[in-house]
């Protein structure tokens, strides 16, 4: 029998952070299940970032990944946007090592290499081919689920090839 994995496609955020469940059995990887969590911009970046531990933690406690995938942080021409994305990324750190789900981090030109073919894919075509590779109906949206999806997939393409380097 198949070894089944459930992997958690995450693309960090303080307004909105994408998820994306997907499940990898014998090469074959399914969309599970996938959307986003929003936060308010009125409130302050503590409580935007309490909100985000208690639905992330909840999403964790909902569908048990086996193992996550994480956006790296990438270079960000405003600081203070870096910052707060690095905030939240922290959150989804801890919130996974608290359950102790295992967390591999990816780079943007990693994802799109990986989905599109090239590192300098744009969101539109990473959308298009996520669509296309998980078999849906339409793209997800917004942005931010169809790229946490691009992710999972990232990593249940380089889980196993990860596992025998390491």
């Amino acid at each position: 029998m198949e070894h089944m994995m459930t992997i958690l496609g995450v693309d960090p955020g303080t307004a909105r952070i994408g998820w994306g469940l997907i499940e990898e059995q014998g090469g074959k990887i399914t969309a599970k299940a996938y959307g986003c969590i929003t936060t308010d911009k009125i409130d302050s970046q503590a409580e935007r970032l309490s909100q985000l531990y208690t639905a992330f933690t909840k999403l964790l406690r909902t569908y048990n990944p086996k193992e996550m995938g994480v956006e790296d942080l990438f270079f960000a021409t405003n600081a203070k946007t870096a910052i707060a994305v690095g905030q939240a990324r922290g959150v989804i750190l801890l919130a996974a090592a608290q359950a102790h789900i295992p967390v591999s981090s990816y780079s943007p030109m990693t994802v799109k290499k990986t989905i599109c073919g090239s590192g300098s894919a744009d969101k539109a075509q990473v959308g298009k081919m996520i669509t296309l590779i998980l078999n849906l109906k339409e793209i997800p949206k917004p942005d931010d689920t169809a790229d946490a999806l691009a992710i999972a997939t990232t990593h249940g393409f380089s889980y196993k090839l990860k596992a025998k380097t390491l």
